[in-house]
């Protein structure tokens, strides 16, 4: 299992942000650094700090050289699909191609009822996730793209200059739903996040998904996967390489490293590196 960096956008700063992801660019250990698609806090109070997350990416890209960087995951809701295509694209040029395009259908009812964003019941958006997956692939592949469909249209849109990578940064999906998100990640997705749960629980799962992959003729092994590795208030950093260990024996192929903010420091960083480099 390779490892990766997540640093949670909210009650913290951007210097922070910065010293951890130029020390994680310094660590071969870890492959790519990732943060969250919010405007206000997930976890404290709703008045508290909590960064964009896209604004954030493109200065990451130009204060490191080497990691992979992306959203985990992106909200669709918040911005228009053919918007998000043209900063996805911007973004991984400025990165040299670097960009990891993660993609969700959101879920925060406060944050959209606060900002007047219609959310939608559960099947609505995603209805609207499926739509904006094809309009964003369609965007960052092709020269003209036309759209019909019940949540957005577009004719002989355009987006240009194109992403370094071709036919579009790799996509991740997070979610664990079997009948729809699953779903959209055999048909969409180069990478499926498993947000949070036991090994075992990740492991049915992933047999969820391969049996998608089947129905849409595609080998399983063709979409790596990704789980939380939570270094917070009751997932201590002592017990990192027991739960790497048991994601890497069900099968996991890239364990994410997601550090709250009372953990937002570089050590904090190298410590957590120094106690996987073993497993």
């Amino acid at each position: 299992m390779k490892y990766a960096l997540k640093t949670t956008p909210e009650r913290t700063t951007w210097n922070a942000t910065l010293e951890m992801w130029r020390a994680a660019d310094d660590i071969d250990l870890y492959e790519s650094a990732w943060n969250y698609d919010h405007f206000e806090p997930i976890y404290g109070e709703r008045s508290e700090p909590c960064l964009e997350g896209w604004t954030m990416l493109a200065a990451l890209a130009q204060a490191t050289t080497r990691i992979r960087l992306g959203c985990l995951v992106t909200g669709v809701l918040y911005r228009h699909p053919a918007v998000l295509a043209n900063m996805a694209a911007t973004v991984d040029i400025i990165s040299g191609g670097r960009l990891e395009l993660g993609l969700g259908s959101g879920w925060m009812e406060r944050e959209c009822e606060a900002y007047g964003i219609r959310l939608g019941t559960v099947t609505e958006r995603l209805d609207r996730f499926d739509e904006a997956c094809q309009v964003i692939r369609g965007l960052l592949h092709n020269d003209v793209f036309s759209f019909a469909g019940d949540w957005y249209t577009l004719t002989d849109a355009v987006c240009e200059p194109k992403p370094v990578q071709q036919p579009h940064p790799p996509i991740c999906i997070g979610g664990a739903g079997e009948k729809r998100v699953l779903r959209s990640v055999a048909r969409y997705a180069d990478h499926w996040n498993f947000p949070g749960g036991t090994a075992a629980d990740f492991a049915r799962k992933r047999q969820v998904l391969a049996q998608h992959c089947a129905d849409e003729g595609r080998d399983p092994a063709e979409v790596r996967s990704s789980v939380h590795l939570f270094v917070d208030d009751n997932n201590p950093p002592e017990s990192l390489p027991e739960r790497a260990a048991g994601f890497a024996e069900a099968g996991c192929d890239l364990g994410i490293v997601y550090l709250f903010p009372e953990h937002h420091t570089a050590g904090a960083v190298e410590d957590a590196a120094e106690r996987l480099a073993g497993i």
